[in-house]
């Protein structure tokens, strides 16, 4: 019988114990070994793997579980200025590492995840669950079919009301509190980045060459601090957020295509990811979810050329990706609609098979960096920024991987 991958899990915040959850559903993965600097999560942690699957280890320095004859592969799910160091680490010692989405501090950072995977020839995988959701799939199944022509444009973002999670970040132990004090940079560039980069072939026959960011003013929290009366927010009345409330970020690609994604985590707004498609023959939009395609190409007697399809479920129905045709049940085994469950699999898979990441450590390396870059094109005001091109020139022949026999 195949042995179950063991596999220890750092940091055990609530994205933490969500996807240690998911894993523990698994029955070809073990969790033998889990850490966090705080020993209550620690705790709880090691109940839950108790009540469900047996024991494991718990310790509160992830040092101590660098050890490639206990562990597998290592899940990085801890706050976004450790997941390096801790990838580094891991990789040393020759463990695969699934590592949690976030934002470069520096340029540098990203060139020396790329070389010491290259070194130690150890795996790392993103774990950017946008990558496999539903909609996003199903518009790549769709410009890889040629329904949206040539494509000429995407957007995207990460748009999201979290002026709560910020300002009580000491009360919940959360990083964001300290990020948007200190940095203004798109800071979460990766749930929209990660299905455009897959959807213009980045780092395989594709590549971002330069990057532009403006950040508007830094008023939202301000406000939302002075509006409120409790220990926590009375603390940051004097503070003054260094993060713009709204960033805008425009990349230009190798091959002429543009993209446009935005941060904006600090006004009152519904979530959205602003999924967008823009093609020679039509476009999809997540913000009224909607396509508009040629007749031709659309396929269904009931679109006309020129007329709006206010039903994104029908097209996203029958331009199912086959990766979401052959895993239904994931909306029932992992959050976030089953992109959890898909993304860990994939990470998991490719472990267990000696295959290459679907989302690997170039791809990560280049999102990761547009934290950095929009940083130093905001400081310049808007200027132009060069954008680094961490294969070497090997994005001109690389190919996209497969998972579950489906390459994305």
């Amino acid at each position: 019988m195949k042995a179950k991958l063991r596999t220890a899990v750092i940091g055990l915040g609530g994205r933490g114990m969500g996807l240690m959850h998911a894993v523990l559903r698994m029955k070809d993965v073990e969790v033998v070994a889990v850490c966090d600097l705080y020993e209550d999560r620690v705790n709880k942690a090691l109940a839950a793997i108790s009540k469900r699957a047996g024991s494991a280890r718990g310790e509160t320095d992830y040092c101590k579980l660098l050890d490639k004859r206990n562990v597998d592969a290592m899940l990085v799910t801890t706050a976004w200025s450790a997941h390096s160091e801790i990838a580094f680490a891991a990789m040393e010692a020759g463990i695969p590492v699934g590592c949690e989405v976030g934002g470069a501090y520096s340029v540098e950072e990203c060139f020396r995840l790329v070389e010491v995977s290259e070194r130690t020839g150890t795996p790392y995988m993103m774990l950017e669950n946008c990558c496999y959701g539903e909609y996003e799939l199903a518009c790549l199944n769709m410009v890889r079919q040629g329904l949206f022509g040539t494509v000429v444009n995407v957007e995207g973002g990460y748009k999201h009301d979290l002026r709560d999670e910020i300002c009580y970040g000491e009360k919940n132990r959360h990083y964001r509190l300290k990020e948007y004090m200190l940095r203004n940079a798109d800071n979460y560039p990766t749930h929209e980045i990660g299905p455009i980069a897959k959807l213009l072939d980045i780092n395989r026959g594709n590549r971002f060459v330069s990057l532009r960011s403006l950040a508007s003013k830094s008023a939202g929290l301000k406000e939302f601090v002075s509006r409120g009366d409790d220990e926590y927010l009375n603390k940051l009345r004097d503070v003054e957020f260094k993060q713009g409330d709204v960033v805008h970020t425009l990349i230009e690609c190798a091959n002429g295509e543009t993209v446009h994604i935005v941060l904006d985590t600090c006004l009152p707004r519904p979530y959205s990811r602003g999924f967008t498609v823009q093609g020679t023959k039509g476009m999809y939009t997540e913000e009224g979810n909607y396509f508009y395609l040629d007749s031709k190409a659309a396929h269904l007697k009931s679109v006309i050329f020129g007329k709006s399809y206010n039903n994104g479920k029908r097209f996203v129905k029958k331009y199912a990706h086959p990766i979401w045709k052959k895993i239904r049940f994931a909306s029932a085994l992992g959050g976030h609609g089953g992109m959890d469950y898909l993304v860990l699999r994939a990470f998991i898979e490719a472990v267990a098979g000696g295959e290459p990441m679907p989302i690997d450590v170039y791809d990560a390396a280049t999102w990761m960096a547009i934290t950095a870059l929009s940083a130093e094109s905001i400081e310049k005001g808007g200027a132009r920024v060069e954008f680094p091109d961490f294969t070497s020139g090997k994005w001109k022949e690389r190919k996209p991987v497969a998972f579950c026999g489906y390459k994305i």
